[in-house]
């Protein structure tokens, strides 16, 4: 692609988050989330090829689709209330439908099964801008408009963490692994949003940070299957090493990162009575392990091939840029200790 217009679509696609970040009107919000979805069709449709197009195609619906819904709501909301404003919503019928929008776009289930779609069509770095960047906007709705629907978003949280962790188990392409990883995720931050808006917002940092970090070292490996990762450690020796860590990082386990998020919003959920539903969680964390553990296993404790092909990439420098890859990778191994100083910064 030419670097202008790269450089072109990159800004448009910062442009988008940043006017629905700065907006307080319905319509600027909506303006944003368009000039968003627009700008990262071409991204994801560069390469000429079927599934590319297919995958873009899907998108492009599907956001139109809950760009409309949301258009539909807060002009429902102006209609009931007289207000544009998106922090003094009080309808329910037009926050429930915000709500359902956002979902949407976001990729909770249950209207997630374009997401695995979509990314299985992409290359790994607009599949990585689709995990981490396009969450952004919409979540900054969320936290704005704050749904004081209690049920729909338990119910979303759950649905999303229990289908985020059976969807990925039989599965052997790494993007739709990775988006199944991301529908858990953002139901774990759902649950805990209208209890602690600050978590939900740790919970996404932190998840961005590893994600961003897990599609660098596929992108590395050049790897879309989990059969292909075998070959990894001919690739990059001290990488394989490290990946691990940041696979069970995302599935949350101590010592590491992504134990911080899912221990605080379990700790929260307790407090507001919602043990039932924390336990839940819980359990389907159980069931994303599995998957992350199972790429861990083919990373790692499977035989490289040793013949003279096998160990080529060992002896070839790679030419890729990893400062973004060190970066990320050491934050989502080691931030748990600072965990103190995060509960901290959340109560200020």
């Amino acid at each position: 692609m030419n670097p202008y217009i790269l450089a072109t679509l990159l800004f448009g696609l910062g442009l988008g988050t940043t006017i629905t970040f700065m907006s307080s009107h319905w319509l600027l919000a909506w303006m944003g989330l368009e000039i968003n979805t627009l700008a990262i069709i071409p991204l994801m449709a560069q390469h000429h090829h079927p599934r590319a197009v297919e995958a873009t195609t899907k998108y492009f619906l599907t956001q139109a689709a809950a760009a409309a819904m949301l258009l539909f709501a807060g002009t429902t909301n102006a209609w009931l209330t007289g207000q544009w404003h998106i922090q003094q919503m009080s309808h329910p019928l037009p926050i429930t439908m915000i709500t359902l929008a956002l979902a949407l776009k976001i990729g909770l289930a249950p209207l997630h099964s374009w997401l695995p779609e979509v990314l299985q069509g992409l290359d790994l770095t607009t599949g990585l801008i689709l995990s981490t960047w396009q969450k952004l906007a919409p979540f900054a709705l969320l936290l704005q408009f704050q749904p004081t629907n209690t049920t729909i978003l338990i119910i979303l949280g759950l649905f999303s963490t229990l289908v985020g962790g059976w969807g990925g188990l039989n599965q052997t392409q790494l993007r739709k692994i990775l988006a199944y990883s991301s529908i858990a995720h953002l139901g774990w931050m759902i649950l805990i949003l209208q209890f602690s808006p600050s978590l939900t917002l740790l919970a996404l940092i932190t998840y961005i940070i590893m994600t961003s970090s897990t599609f660098l070292v596929f992108k590395l490996n050049k790897s879309t299957n989990i059969n292909s990762l075998a070959i990894s450690w001919a690739k990059a020796p001290a990488l394989t090493s490290l990946a691990p860590l940041v696979l069970l990082s995302l599935g949350g386990l101590p010592p590491l990162t992504g134990f911080m998020p899912k221990w605080l919003i379990l700790q929260e959920l307790a407090k507001q009575d919602l043990a039932p539903t924390a336990t839940l969680a819980a359990l389907s964390a159980l069931l994303s392990l599995y998957f992350y553990l199972r790429i861990s296993y083919a990373m790692t404790l499977t035989m490289s091939p040793n013949n003279l092909t096998g160990t080529t990439p060992w002896r070839l420098p790679s030419t890729q840029f990893t400062f973004p890859l060190a970066l990320t990778a050491v934050m989502a191994t080691s931030l748990l200790p600072l965990t103190p100083a995060t509960i901290a910064l959340l109560t200020i």
